[in-house]
């Protein structure tokens, strides 16, 4: 297990991880996806849950567009030309979360459509003791999908299967060629049946946690869950939280394991679209599974060390420090090291010292500081 701590860089250096495979017969977009964009107001700093009947002051705050954009950022950062179709809000919360992810991350926002008289979405996120508490408010979402009827092509696209909710825009994008890779949400209904994601039909990968996939499968441990899933998707992932990720590719008879990466936790918000992220950016590179795994921990750990969703997702710049910074460390195990080592080449040259800090968007200034 490799030890990191410290702040990250807010420099996001450009790479492109797909320079090499690119033809002018791609698709304009690597990765498109749709859902729900909150405004994400974010406490850090508290020592402990808030208590009833008292006041409670965190030492620090940052607000940044959250829902779908904490994936949307993550995909970006890492160099992917990235399509996002969502409702905003036409309030100044709508107009902020519009202009970071446009001009800030350079996210394509053309599939999406500003709604009249819509209040955003907001959430506020309490960070403690490396978990978090949410509040969030929203009303009734606009009568007509985000989603266009004819998705953009794409090389892939992420989609969050909903138990019992068909989304069409997953099957039609699938049969234009795009690679669905898929995440699912904890099933309300107590069901816990496949049948209810039919749309898992059309996807190359499916990412649950451990207790989904257990759930899903009736299976006593979350590998073994794991194979039983690939009887009904070809690429399994199942994250098992402080123990890493564990993964299988039916198509090719690929396994692999591999252990968390031991960091501070400030604030988990966002850390699972970040892994998802880094998944799908190795996969369509053609990485082995064992380095998209990797990867995709490696970043979700980055990710823990700062506060918010979006504004946490690491850039190539943040990947370089963290690899020169791990190197210099006494006692670290080189076969851990190892591991890492396939990103030596990838990584943008950087004179920056570590840490740095991010300077931290928030609304009303004009600028940050």
């Amino acid at each position: 297990m490799i030890a990191s701590n410290g702040e990250r860089p807010y420099c996001h250096a450009h790479v492109d991880p797909l320079v090499g495979l690119r033809t002018p017969q791609d698709p304009p977009w690597d990765v498109y996806l749709t859902g729900t964009v909150f405004l994400d107001i974010v406490f850090t700093g508290l020592d402990s849950a808030p208590v009833r009947g008292t006041e409670s002051w965190a030492r620090g705050m940052g607000s940044s567009p959250g829902g779908v954009a904490n994936m949307a950022t993550a995909l970006a950062r890492l160099g992917l030309k990235t399509s996002l179709a969502a409702a905003f809000g036409d309030d100044h919360y709508g107009e902020y979360c519009w202009d970071a992810l446009e001009q800030g991350e350079h996210i394509d926002l053309s599939p999406s459509r500003t709604v009249p008289g819509w209040h955003s979405p907001v959430t506020v996120s309490m960070a403690y003791e490396g978990e978090r508490t949410m509040v969030s408010h929203g009303h009734e979402p606009p009568p007509e999908e985000p989603a266009p009827d004819c998705p953009p092509s794409a090389r892939a696209a992420v989609a969050a299967l909903t138990p019992g909710k068909p989304a069409p825009w997953i099957a039609q994008a699938a049969s234009k060629g795009t690679r669905i890779f898929a995440d699912v949400g904890w099933d309300d209904t107590g069901a816990w049946d496949l049948a209810g994601l039919p749309d898992l039909a059309h996807c190359e990968a499916f990412l649950p946690n451990a207790e989904e996939a257990m759930r899903y499968t009736g299976a006593s441990s979350p590998r073994a869950a794991a194979h039983a899933l690939t009887e009904h998707v070809p690429v399994v992932v199942v994250t098992l939280g402080a123990e890493g990720a564990y993964a299988v590719d039916a198509r090719t008879g690929e396994r692999a394991e591999v252990p968390a990466i031991a960091v501070e936790a400030m604030d988990p918000t966002g850390a699972g679209d970040v892994f998802v992220a880094g998944f799908v950016m190795g996969t369509l590179a053609d990485w082995p599974l064992a380095d998209r795994l990797a990867f995709a921990g490696l970043t979700a750990a980055l990710s823990v060390q700062e506060f918010g969703g979006s504004l946490s997702a690491p850039g190539w710049s943040e990947i370089a420090a963290w690899w020169r910074r791990v190197q210099s460390v006494a006692d670290q195990d080189p076969t851990a090291l190892r591991r890492y080592a396939f990103l030596e080449s990838l990584l943008p040259e950087s004179s920056r010292p570590w840490p740095l800090r991010r300077a931290v968007p928030t609304i009303g200034f004009g600028r940050t500081t």
